[in-house]
């Protein structure tokens, strides 16, 4: 019987043909090409269509690859091309045959992980306040080496499992660590789009396909669908401790923490010259990288337009928000329900623990209006502001590092990541 085994490119899961791979080794290193194909089914019309879209954008990232057939080939791999040809003939057949190019970078044993952190500890910000530089490496990491400097080592318990954070990372260190293949992508920030599809890529529609319907209205066959209209309503961006999707039991966003085995999630509302924002219109993915995931929401004014970006780092607490307008306005981010909050200087903490022992931390970089009785933050005559959402875990008792203070400093220094693979 044929085998016809898989190969898992980071977070992109495809079937090789045959299991044949190409491997050379020239002036450049060694190189292997892979090929195969993917098929409604076994897929869904869905799943196909994210590979068509994802793998083409794969190009130009380290990746670590992992092989069924051949588990010797297993380790950190850059694509170098990828393409993929689509054939559907009219929903009776539908496949996606690709191929790939991989340059060899080493095996989890030869190769360290090396994080280029870059930015200083003090965002620009109206408080005179210096931040902390704190990073996150996967789960199963090992061997974390920052030179002369000594971290302060805690860990943060998520949704697949526990998480080793560093605080007071040095501005002139870029941390090195070792992972194994199959632990690199865990407790890694993820996007699903309205398919509840991880995506691997950036350019993809988040909105859902749906099957088309005959002049009978009866439904066809699944592997005939179409790109469902209107606004980007279902999404999901998290990295097993914070988890933000589109709220649809009131306000913008529901922004939701791990705690003790379970989400709880909390409503905000993005106001616009007193208005709710509402649905964004769509939903873009900017960056979408194991460390980081930046996504902007687009929502249409009259006339004009307002952007909301949202990043989400690995092993944070908080939500990154840069909301923008075409305009001067009032612009203000705030609790769908009232939940009296206490101010401090660049931020606001719910002023009783919540019902799971939490308390929600929002805050900016710059001077803000803080709304006590409701729980939230606005600027006025403004055209753009900053924001972070996140929560206490443990409320009046979270442990140092998740204290509001110290989730206020961690947004203020938050640097960019860039991970590289580095010989030992």
């Amino acid at each position: 019987m044929t085998d016809f085994g898989t190969v898992q490119l980071g977070r992109l899961s495809l079937r090789e043909a045959l299991a044949i791979a190409s491997e050379l080794n020239g002036s450049s290193g060694a190189t292997m090409k892979l090929t195969g194909q993917e098929a409604v089914p076994a897929l869904t019309s869905a799943q196909l269509a994210a590979v068509q879209d994802d793998l083409p954008g794969l190009v130009g990232s380290m990746l670590p690859v992992q092989f069924t057939n051949k588990a010797d080939r297993n380790g950190y791999w850059m694509v170098t091309d990828a393409q993929s040809d689509l054939m559907n003939w009219q929903g009776e057949m539908v496949t996606a045959t690709w191929q790939c190019t991989l340059a060899r970078v080493g095996t989890d044993t030869e190769v360290d992980l090396e994080s280029r952190l870059s930015g200083s500890t003090a965002r620009a910000n109206d408080f005179s306040a210096t931040g902390e530089r704190v990073h996150c490496p996967p789960i199963g990491h090992y061997g974390y080496y920052t030179g002369s400097s000594t971290p302060v080592v805690m860990s943060r318990a998520g949704s697949e499992g526990s998480m080793f954070v560093y605080r007071g990372v040095s501005v002139t260190a870029n941390p090195r660590w070792g992972c194994h293949v199959e632990t690199y992508e865990m407790g890694r920030v993820r996007f699903l789009d309205a398919n509840g599809i991880e995506r691997s890529g950036l350019n993809f529609s988040v909105r859902p396909l749906y099957p088309a319907l005959t002049t009978s209205t009866t439904l066809m066959t699944s592997t005939s669908l179409l790109l469902e209209s209107g606004a980007a309503t279902v999404w999901t961006l998290h990295n097993t401790l914070v988890k933000v999707e589109s709220s649809t039991s009131g306000g913008v966003l529901t922004v939701s923490s791990w705690t003790a085995g379970g989400w709880q999630a909390k409503n905000w509302d993005i106001r616009i010259g007193g208005l709710t924002l509402g649905t964004p219109d769509t939903v873009t993915v900017l960056r979408n990288e194991p460390e980081i995931v930046v996504i902007r929401l687009l929502r249409s004014q009259n006339p004009g337009r307002i952007t909301v970006d949202l990043t989400l780092r690995r092993g944070s607490r908080c939500v990154e928000a840069y909301v923008q307008a075409e305009f001067s306005t009032t612009i203000s981010i705030v609790r769908s329900t009232t939940e009296a909050a206490t101010a401090s200087t660049g931020y606001l903490t719910a002023t009783s623990n919540d019902g799971a022992g939490n308390k929600y931390v929002i805050g900016s970089a710059k001077t803000f209006t803080a709304d006590t009785a409701n729980g939230g933050i606005s600027v006025s005559s403004a055209v753009a502001m900053d924001a972070f959402i996140g929560v206490a875990l443990g409320g009046t008792s979270a442990q140092v590092g998740d204290q509001p203070a110290d989730l206020f400093k961690a947004y203020l220094g938050a640097p960019a990541e860039t991970v590289q693979a580095v010989r030992r």
